[in-house]
């Protein structure tokens, strides 16, 4: 039994919900499944009673659920015991958007070569939450796409994200290799909202109106898994995705498929306090990065 299993089990049993579950924990959602099987197959007991509609917890699930709990608790003080030994500058706090994908696994890799003593720890929240815990300190640093609001921050560039259209297996759009925006006229759109994220709302609605269209706007989108899921099912529609997240997201029935005429990108950057100076540790982040986007 291993802390990283129980913390999955917890956040599954939390969320009810493996792909959600897997977007909290920015890992992909074989990954949490085949963990929580190994988990069950050390404890000798199923944890979940999973159908295609729902994951629920099991008897021995809500009896074992407290005590995963505990554990993870007992363990976050132990190591909040020793922080004061710590150096305060060798650690980062590293705020982290949704839909990173490989790009974050690649990231955490080549940050471990550049800054091997270094300590990270990722939290995830909305963009606007993050931006704030790095203004008043409690973030290093966070990595945010498209451009927000710069007060008190400096914004440094580390890698362009191409934006992906994602289709319905069956339409006939997806036979192509790529897709024109202007091809996507008649198709409803389901985006997240502009207070969700503005960034690629206004970008996705800029490509289309130079396209030479006003796109239809569907159904808001929620989640990654609930939004594939509907695609393929009932009225025909299409989203977008960052090319990074779309690599880890096998979805029978759908297709991601290159845009163009134009090609939408978006800047990735990381946000650091402006009245801090960058730790050798941030450096070496950014470093990172952009290895990323020489790759």
């Amino acid at each position: 039994m291993e802390l990283r299993q129980l913390k999955y089990f917890v956040t599954v049993a939390e969320e009810l919900h493996f792909g959600r579950a897997a977007e909290r924990l920015h890992i992909v959602q074989p990954a949490v499944s085949q963990q929580i099987r190994r988990l069950e197959r050390s404890l000798g007991v199923s944890l979940f009673a999973r159908s295609t509609r729902s994951v629920v917890l099991t008897e021995a699930g809500q009896r074992f659920l407290p005590h995963a709990r505990a554990v993870l608790a007992a363990a976050e003080r132990a190591s909040d015991s020793v922080s004061e030994f710590r150096s305060a500058e060798s650690l980062v706090r590293l705020g982290t958007s949704e839909g990173l994908g490989d790009r974050l696994d690649v990231l955490l890799g080549a940050f471990a070569r550049l800054a091997p003593s270094a300590s990270l720890e990722l939290v995830h929240a909305p963009t606007s939450q993050r931006l704030q815990r790095v203004r008043d300190g409690s973030l290093s640093a966070t990595i945010v796409r498209g451009s927000w609001p710069s007060s008190g921050l400096d914004f440094t560039p580390l890698w362009m994200d191409e934006v992906l259209v994602a289709l319905p297996a069956s339409h006939p759009l997806a036979s192509a290799s790529e897709v024109s925006f202007a091809s996507l006229a008649s198709l409803p759109v389901r985006l997240s909202s502009p207070s969700r994220n503005q960034p690629l709302y206004d970008l996705v609605l800029a490509c289309c109106r130079e396209a030479g269209f006003e796109p239809v706007l569907g159904t808001e989108f929620t989640t990654a898994q609930d939004t594939l899921g509907t695609l393929g099912f009932g009225r025909p529609h299409w989203t977008v995705f960052y090319r990074a997240h779309a690599n880890l997201l096998p979805i029978p029935g759908v297709v991601f498929r290159p845009l163009v005429e134009p090609t939408p990108r978006m800047q990735t950057y990381l946000a650091t306090p402006t009245d801090r100076r960058l730790t050798p540790e941030l450096v070496a982040l950014i470093e990172a990065a952009r290895t990323i986007e020489a790759g």
